[in-house]
Formats: C-alpha cells, structure tokens, sequence
C-alpha cells in the first residue's frame, strides 16, 4: 500500500443506471460511450454486485455519508422535498467528521439533498408537506436570503461546499458553505420542469455540471498545492432529469438527451482524473465513480417520450430487472469502481456483494481509526481495494429498501422481497392473483433478471431470511 493516507474523491452520478456504462453493459456495441469510466475500470477494480442502500437518493446519501440505513431515522420511504429540515441528526458522526478528524481537508460540490435548516422568517414546519402545496410555496417564500442556511455539508464535516440543495426542487441556486450565492428573487413558472419556486434570474439546468466539473478541477489543485490529503464528494446532478446536456454533447450517445447526458458525466470523471494527473497526485489518489441508485429509465424529453428501451434499445439496467425506486435490483445495483494507482490491482472484478455506505468503515480501516458504533451497517471494503482479499464474502448481507418502503434481503445468493411487486413507480407491476405468493425469493445467481419466484418452494430460505431482516431492522444503536 502506498505511504501515507490517501486523498479519497468519490465521484456520484444521480440516477446512472448500472446499464449506462459501457464496460458493465452486456450489448456488445453499448450505445452510450463511457471511455473515462471504462479506463478507470481497465485500470482499477469494478464491483459488479455494489449496491445503493435505496432505491431512491435521499435515503442513499444518507447512508455514504452516516454508514448506516436511513430507515433507522425519520425516513421511512421516498426522499426530502423543497424547504425541509436536514435528515442527518445534528450529533450524528459522518464521514466527512471521521476524515477531518485525522487531518484531511473535506470538501462537497453538487447535490446535497438531506434538508438543510433553512431561515424562515417565521418558524415553519414543512417536514412531509406535500411538494406542490401551498405550505412548501409560501414556507419558500418567507426565506430570509441574508440569513445563514444550517444544517447543510458545513455543519455535517464538510469544511466546504458549493452546490445545490435539490436541483430539480427550488430554490434554483448555488449555495457556498451556508448561504446562497446571489438570492433568488425571481419566480420560476407553472410551465418549466420541476417545482416553482424561486429561481436567480439567467438559471439554466445545462450550467450545472459544468460548474460542478470546474469548481472540481479548482478544489484539487487547491488541495494538491497545500499538500494536505483530502476528501472529494463530488455529487453530480446527473443524469437525474432535467436531462440537459450541454450543446458540446448533444449527439455524443446513441440514447438520445439522456445518453448524451450520461456521456457528459464520463467527461466529468476524465476531467476529474485529468486533474490528478496535472497535479501529480494521481497515484496517492483513491477515485470512485459510482451512482447513487438506478436509473428511471426515461427519456426525459418531449421530443422522444417514453422508455429509453422503447425509444433507442438502450437498457439503462444493463441486465438487471427494474428500475429506480424498485426492490428489484436494477433500481439499486449501480456502477461501482476503484482506482487507486499501485493499490487496486488493474482490470480487477470483484464479484462479492458491496455497499456505498460501506465507504464510510472502508475510510476508518484505512486510517487505523475506531469505527463509530451508530455506523452499525458498513463494513470495510480495504481488502478488496488492496487485492488480499478475492474469494472471500465480507458483507454477509445487506438490506434493500425501495422507494415506497418496501424492504428486501440478500445473503448470499439469495434475495428475499417483502412483497408481490416492485416497491417503485417506474416499473408497471405484473397483475396480482389470489393464488400468488405474499413474497418473492430469487436465486440471484442462476436468476439475474429475477423472473422466477421460488417463494413458494423454499420456505425454509425464506425463513432464514425473514429473521435475519427482522434482526437487522430492530438492531438500534443510536
């Protein structure tokens, strides 16, 4: 292992389907290029069976960032909408705490979304409001531009942040640490994607990446010339929707907007590597690129409305079954690869079973430093980094939740669903009989695309399993 604690940048696409990549995706000419990834995978360490904690971003970030489920808090299915107050509780140890506590400098760039104590002028409670409704309107409204945003990256370990809280939701601006750059004094309309709300005048969705790239190419050469080691989360806001991708990439993809779109995140991740390079920090440099859960699946333009398999035959589930939001595994499995130069051994697959929040007990192991115990569900992943380990299971199993709450198990081969459909939206559920089992069980293994319900004829796994999700459920450290 190199000397010396490295810097760690962890690079998340929002809403990249495990499909979206070309070197995870089974059709032999992919229609999206991937180059930048597909070299980070040529030259580091995939994981082909990682996994978002969720189906859906919110509780997903959640979990990167406190290494434990976000049903163990207040929320219980779906994400953080328009003005809500932050999900992570106030005294919960993060990552980014962990990693500044042993000297690191940590910065986030992009998407936020976990509610942040925005300043009413009056004291408002807009937590589970509807996010069209009235309340969120005028709870928007009465915010104080001039006051200080709280519980945002800042206050959870972050010594810096520039983003946006939700980039589809208002307010429509870059925030910097705790307050917004220029106050959005205008109103976005009825008629624009997304939520109205308040918006700075001349916001454009194809200016979000590429600030979110250059502001991340300026925090490393920053951080290079101070030789401090350093923590990137890098949050894209896509390929979530309002697919724009910027003019330069229009026509990239065989997919349409959302290939390009895609296309666009892969030349983020090239500009990010080619910053290391230029700084020569390359090679003390752990980089993940990943997705914060799968991809909806749509095309997200009315141009070309409908499915991006109907439309183009590109599958963004590459071949999983389901989308984002669902239990099945193409609304959770993601794209997920390591490189760290001298470290991660080349062209390396690792095929255990894998988590995002286990970053967070990876970046303890790495540090010689005490696991927290309220990051009761991570587990280190350094001997896959490191190539000691290959044959051997580190997680024993790990919890699926999809975006209406619906839970799910995996240990092994074997993945339990609490539940006759998908648990999401995206997904058109199959019709329901009185004759169909109360659960779905599947042999990942031998049944990829989860087509074959063996709920009926392995009771005694279906046991097994629903114990160990009920232990893991009322497992409640903090």
């Amino acid at each position: 292992m190199a000397a010396g604690p490295p810097n760690i940048v962890l690079i998340l696409a929002d809403d990249m389907g495990y499909g979206d990549v070309a070197c995870l995706n089974p059709d032999p000419d992919p229609r999206i290029p991937t180059p930048h990834m597909d070299r980070m995978a040529a030259e580091g360490l995939t994981f082909t069976d990682a996994h978002a904690s969720s189906a859906v971003c919110t509780p997903s970030r959640y979990s990167i960032l406190t290494g434990r489920y976000a049903w163990r808090g207040r929320l219980q299915r779906n994400v953080l909408g328009p003005g809500y107050p932050p999900l992570i509780e106030a005294d919960l140890p993060t990552l980014g705490g962990l990693l500044g506590q042993a000297g690191y400098h940590c910065g986030c760039i992009g998407k936020w979304h976990l509610g942040m104590d925005w300043p009413f002028r009056t004291p408002r409670h807009v937590d589970g409001l509807d996010w069209w409704s009235e309340e969120i309107q005028a709870a928007l409204a009465d915010i104080d531009w001039t006051g200080r945003i709280g519980g945002g990256p800042v206050d959870h370990g972050f010594d810096s942040y520039f983003g946006v809280d939700i980039p589809n939701f208002p307010p429509y601006c870059w925030l910097a640490d705790d307050h917004v750059v220029r106050p959005p004094l205008g109103v976005k309309p009825e008629g624009m994607f997304g939520i109205p709300g308040p918006m700075v005048e001349g916001w454009r969705y194809e200016d979000l990446l590429p600030e979110q790239q250059r502001r991340a190419v300026e925090y490393i050469e920053r951080r290079a010339a101070e030789g401090r080691p350093f923590f990137l989360y890098l949050s894209l806001t896509a390929p979530h929707t309002p697919i724009a991708p910027a003019e330069a990439f229009v026509g990239r993809s065989r997919a349409g907007a959302y290939g390009d779109f895609v296309a666009q995140v892969d030349h983020v991740v090239g500009q990010v590597l080619a910053a290391l390079k230029r700084a020569g920090i390359d090679d003390t440099t752990l980089v993940l690129a990943a997705s914060d859960n799968g991809s909806p699946g749509r095309t997200g333009s009315a141009e070309a409305p409908g499915t991006l398999i109907e439309t183009y035959g590109h599958n963004p589930s590459g071949p999983l079954r389901g989308l984002k939001g669902d239990a099945w595994d193409g609304g959770h499995r993601i794209p997920c690869i390591a490189r760290w130069p001298g470290v991660t051994p080349p062209a390396a697959r690792c095929d255990h079973l894998v988590c995002l929040m286990d970053l967070f007990a990876t970046a303890a192991d790495l540090l010689g430093r005490e696991l927290p115990t309220t990051a009761c569900d991570s587990v280190s992943l350094l001997p896959y980094l490191t190539g000691e380990a290959t044959a051997t299971p580190i997680r024993e199993s790990l919890v699926h939740h999809s975006q209406y709450g619906v839970f799910a198990i995996r240990r092994g081969p074997w993945k339990l669903i609490e539940g006759t459909g998908s648990g999401g939206w995206f997904s058109k559920d199959p019709p329901i009989t009185c004759f169909d089992p109360p659960g779905q069980l599947y042999h990942m293994g031998e049944d990829l695309r989860e087509r074959r319900n063996r709920y009926d004829e392995c009771l005694d796994i279906v046991g097994d399993l629903r114990r160990l999700l009920t232990d893991a459920r009322c497992t409640q450290p903090y």
